[in-house]
């Protein structure tokens, strides 16, 4: 199932500069839709050459369609399974509110697609001037997953840090658990986003986001890093969904396969987490169990830490699972639209 990303914003907050910075990376198909409102930025050779599809949404604003169906149409339109595409990004109008998206996304039909995350960019310069400016902290940080701050290079160097401590704390009033990454011009870490497929650009395609890419004097993204702990044995579910509900602290994604215990035997699932929003289904039938295990991805983590966590996590399960155990495991099945049997 393909992650569908959605980039929202104020005007002017560097929505398309990050989509084209995420563009630029090398080894990966992205799929794209634009809103028609306004003038579309997005580099018309990286779209055409290095995306492998491109569509826009007739009426200018993701959160002012009448229902999910004509986005849905789109995704499905992108998640063919010949296009190969690793990731669906969707570049939401500046007047696009995240409440509206995140409720398209969620309860929307499109079929080969997973929910990936909510990105609302934010203008270091301008955002305590333009978007919050009222005595509460603005109701869209409440769905967001991720909290880009951009444009810390326009602010001079003794007022960056006590920047992004006041807009955290205003997002963080609306929702606690966001993550949030300063950057400058819209240097975010692919990483962060979606999976890298391929190190190189694929060798039959027009190498049109390497030309970008040396073209353009990008800033350096600040890395996110990734802890990796491999998995052999069936674990109990009862404890990896305590992991995936209270992630170790600065986790932003958690992926991977892992087999767990059913009664007396062990199925093998996949995982797919992005802020607090887990994704759970069935194992690919073609995936190797010799590469079972999870990684965490996420900016300035504990490592150590976050090792124990997932270890604890994956630890061989001494006993069958309980009840509980499996009822929660069968509720998340069925949140994460994969219910057992199906």
């Amino acid at each position: 199932m393909i992650p569908v990303v959605v980039l929202t914003g104020y005007l002017g907050a560097g929505k398309t500069s990050i989509l084209n910075r995420l563009l630029t990376r090398p080894g990966t198909r992205v799929g794209v839709i634009i809103n028609d409102l306004g003038k579309i930025n997005v580099d018309t050779g990286l779209v055409t050459g290095q995306v492998d599809a491109a569509e826009s949404i007739a009426g200018g604003c993701v959160c002012c369609l009448a229902d999910s169906g004509s986005l849905d149409e789109l995704l499905e339109q992108l998640a063919q399974p010949k296009l190969r595409l690793d990731a669906i990004i969707v570049e939401a109008s500046g007047a696009a509110d995240p409440i509206n998206v995140d409720r398209l996304l969620r309860y929307g039909k499109a079929k080969g697609v997973r929910y990936g995350g909510i990105i609302d960019v934010v203008d270091a310069v301008e955002h305590e001037h333009t978007v919050d400016t009222a005595a509460l902290a603005p109701a869209r940080f409440s769905a967001t997953s991720l909290v880009v701050v951009n444009k810390m290079d326009q602010l001079p160097a003794d007022q960056r840090a006590a920047t992004v401590a006041r807009i955290s704390e205003r997002v963080r009033e609306r929702n606690p658990g966001v993550a949030i990454v300063p950057v400058e011009r819209a240097a975010l870490d692919p990483q962060l986003v979606f999976d890298i497929a391929q190190s190189e650009d694929p060798v039959d395609e027009l190498p049109l986001a390497a030309a970008a890419r040396a073209a353009h004097d990008h800033a350096s993204a600040p890395h996110a890093h990734a802890v990796s702990v491999p998995a052999d044995q069936a674990a109990d579910p009862g404890i990896l969904l305590d992991l995936l509900e209270a992630p170790p602290t600065g986790v932003y994604r958690l992926k991977g396969h892992v087999r767990l215990r059913h009664g007396t035997g062990s199925r093998r699932y996949l995982v797919n987490q992005v802020g607090r929003t887990a994704h759970l289904g069935p194992a690919h039938p073609a995936s190797d169990s010799a590469d079972d295990g999870l990684v965490a991805i996420g900016m300035d983590l504990d490592e150590p830490a976050v090792e124990r966590a997932l270890r604890t996590a994956l630890a061989p399960a001494e006993h069958a699972p309980t009840e509980h155990s499996l009822t929660r495991l069968e509720r998340r099945l069925i949140l994460s639209g994969k219910p057992e049997g199906e």
